[in-house]
């Protein structure tokens, strides 16, 4: 039986964004691959018959992905085949080329473009469509411009390069760089011409958008800001003929994560965030489009989505759909997520309901079907049939074919609270329980996630490695209700104790690991309590901190979500309670460590910037602590998950080379 290698995540497909055509007889899907060679990643529409059980790719071109329905039998994906993007990119101009595909064979053609930067398309009909696009508000529009005046502006806009003006927050964001004054705007498009009309405000950055089966009615769902974006959101009601606007929920209520429509109300799940703060888990309202009477409807205290942690997928897709009058949806429960139906009385019953993840769905009429992770597979699709899940892909079963896959060893404690905790165990390729081995605890990020019985690649890789890996879902994490994710005053206290109460159960009930050759590591959160374990315990004889927190002051005034996510989870600001701020901060403790640490951190990496990892590091040199920092050059936050191929590989060596050298 073959090891899972390091670079073995280039073998592995990734599967998102799966579609139902409208007669439910066939399903697309993109499939995602990591390149290696070209360090990028290939995506491809496949489809599945499900009539005659067949699965194909339909496209060729390597960078295929965001699948339009158009009808049953022809699809649309954004692309640039033809250059059109690029060259109109060049000169300052914005640009979307959508091409055509036939279900039923022939090569895709150019269908349209659009003078805009779009990022999100809904048909209206063959002559229109609703659009969301990227614009920066900083540009002047060069469409109107002509001549002199256009050459001029395009001068001006080149040596406008070498600045950025900052007036509002967030001023950068993870995955998008600076986004001051960029905005995401909804658009009434003509899809001949290209013409197009403003629908949203031009200040309301818009994140979702749902449209009536009437097409007459849209909803915008999103924030309306000038100086600082607050978790707010703010829904409206378009009237698609006279373009008229009017609010369906004002500003300051919820925070609105997901919104779909039925014919007479607006569907939606958000929070006022009031009782437990940013990570408080959603509920679910109907607004009525005429009286805008707002009713909760249900209030399961789930996570909604998906939340189950892996390094072996790549997007999602549909996770909210109402369809057959009834909601269709995502929630983490426990340490697994599944797909669940709703009715607007409340009723709710599970049509999944196994452990690991279901990432995306669809359904039309009585057909369902999913993009998971079951049995330690890889991601596959399945369709739901008479309740049993039924595998219609084997994608990515030569990726593990005679390989060695360690299946996880569930190992629960209570903790001092006299609550259940739920870790697993990962045993070494080749185990011998006569021999003695080294271990990795791994800790998830969030810290609202959860880890489950799904495929981890660096954790499989480190097993093979000869690695005991355990890992588990302490307080904070997502799945077990507000009460137990609620971490607002306690980081590093309970959730700390119930990491170290279950590294102690495991060394209890697997004598096999060597105590004295066992590391640690974790990324974002995980970086953060990686940092906290080192200054408060020398138990570990090595870590890796990923992407981490040093800092709560530095975290709150320079990251992305820190001016009100960090600030409200430490319920302190610098000026208020500072001393809250430090005593949480793991940089004060940094004089008592000893652990030997390697820092690993992306440069645009805007979510824990890099400055944490930098006074960490700083710090443990000033105390002769054995340190080193890779720092990985035009990456994230989302480095292990969907960086650049080589730059996946390099962080998995920085790691694994850095714990052979301490625990081997």
């Amino acid at each position: 039986m073959k090891k899972i290698e390091l670079e073995d995540f280039s073998n592995y497909q990734y599967l998102s964004e799966i579609k139902l055509t409208e007669d439910g007889k066939r399903c697309l899907f993109v499939v995602s691959q990591a390149d290696l060679d070209h360090n990028s990643y290939q995506h491809h529409i496949w489809m599945a018959d499900l009539i005659n059980n067949k699965v194909m790719q339909c496209s060729g071109g390597g960078k295929e992905r965001g699948i339009i329905l158009e009808s049953a039998d022809t699809i649309l994906f954004p692309a640039d085949r033809d250059g059109l993007v690029k060259k109109a990119n060049a000169e300052h101009q914005e640009c979307s080329a959508y091409y055509r595909l036939n279900l039923n064979g022939g090569e895709a053609v150019l269908a349209f473009t659009l003078p805009l930067a779009v990022t999100s398309l809904k048909l209206i009909d063959e002559q229109y469509a609703v659009a969301i696009a990227n614009v920066d508000l900083n540009k002047p529009d060069l469409s109107a411009l002509s001549g002199d005046e256009l050459k001029q502006t395009i001068q001006a806009l080149n040596e406008e390069k070498d600045y950025e003006v900052l007036d509002e927050l967030p001023y950068w964001f993870n995955n998008q760089g600076f986004i001051n004054k960029h905005r995401k705007q909804a658009f009434l498009v003509n899809l001949q011409t290209g013409e197009h009309s403003l629908l949203s405000p031009t200040l309301m950055n818009v994140n979702e958008m749902a449209l009536s089966e009437d097409k007459k009615t849209l909803i915008l769902c999103g924030s309306e800001y000038q100086d600082i974006r607050q978790p707010y959101s703010v829904i409206l009601k378009v009237n698609l003929d006279t373009k008229e606007t009017e609010p369906l929920l004002a500003d300051n209520q919820y925070n609105v994560s997901h919104i779909a429509l039925s014919k007479d109300c607006l569907i939606f799940t958000g929070t006022d965030l009031k009782t437990w703060g940013t990570n408080e888990n959603d509920k679910f309202f109907a607004c009525d489009l005429h009286t805008k009477e707002l009713t909760c409807f249900f209030d399961p205290d789930w996570g909604i989505g998906s939340s189950v942690g892996s390094d072996a997928k790549l997007y999602g897709g549909i996770s909210f759909k109402y369809v057959n009058d009834k909601l269709y949806f995502i929630a983490t429960v426990d340490n697994a997520s599944n797909l669940y139906e709703l009715t607007l009385d409340g009723e709710c019953k599970a049509l999944t309901q196994q452990e690991g993840s279901v990432e995306c769905f669809d359904i039309v009429d009585e057909t369902v079907v999913f993009i998971g992770m079951r049995n330690m597979l890889l991601q596959e699709v399945y369709q739901l049939k008479q309740n049993q899940e039924i595998r219609l892909s084997d994608i990515n079963t030569a990726a593990l074919a005679d390989t060695y896959v360690a299946k996880p060893e569930k190992l629960s404690f209570i903790n001092e609270d006299q609550e259940r905790v739920d870790g697993w165990v990962l045993k070494p390729y080749n185990y011998d329980p006569d021999k003695k081995y080294p271990a990795i605890l791994d800790i998830h990020g969030g810290p609202k996630v959860v880890y489950g019985e799904t495929f981890f690649h660096e954790m499989q890789a480190w097993a093979s490695q000869g690695y005991f890996v355990f890992f588990a879902n302490p307080h904070g994490s997502d799945g077990r209700g507000n009460r137990f994710m609620h971490m607002v005053n306690r980081y590093g206290t309970i959730d700390y104790n119930d990491l170290m109460t279950f590294t102690d159960e495991v060394l209890k009930q697997y004598p096999a690991i060597d105590h004295q050759h066992i590391a640690v590591t974790g990324g974002s959160y995980g970086g953060f309590m990686t940092n906290w374990i080192i200054g408060h315990t020398n138990r570990f004889c090595c870590a890796g901190s990923q992407r981490s927190i040093a800092n709560w002051i530095s975290k709150s005034l320079t990251t992305d979500i820190g001016y009100y996510h960090n600030m409200t989870q430490m319920a302190a600001t610098p000026w208020q309670d500072v001393s809250k701020m430090w005593d949480f901060s793991p940089l004060k403790y940094a004089d008592q460590c000893v652990t030997p640490t390697l820092f690993i951190q992306s440069d645009e990496d805007y979510r824990c910037w890099m400055c944490d990892a930098m006074q960490m590091f700083h710090a443990l040199k000033l105390h002769h602590v054995e340190t080193r920092m890779c720092l990985f050059k035009g990456e994230n936050h989302e480095l292990s998950r969907s960086g650049k191929p080589k730059h996946r590989l390099r962080r998995l060596k920085e790691l694994t080379h850095w714990f052979d050298r301490y625990c081997k």
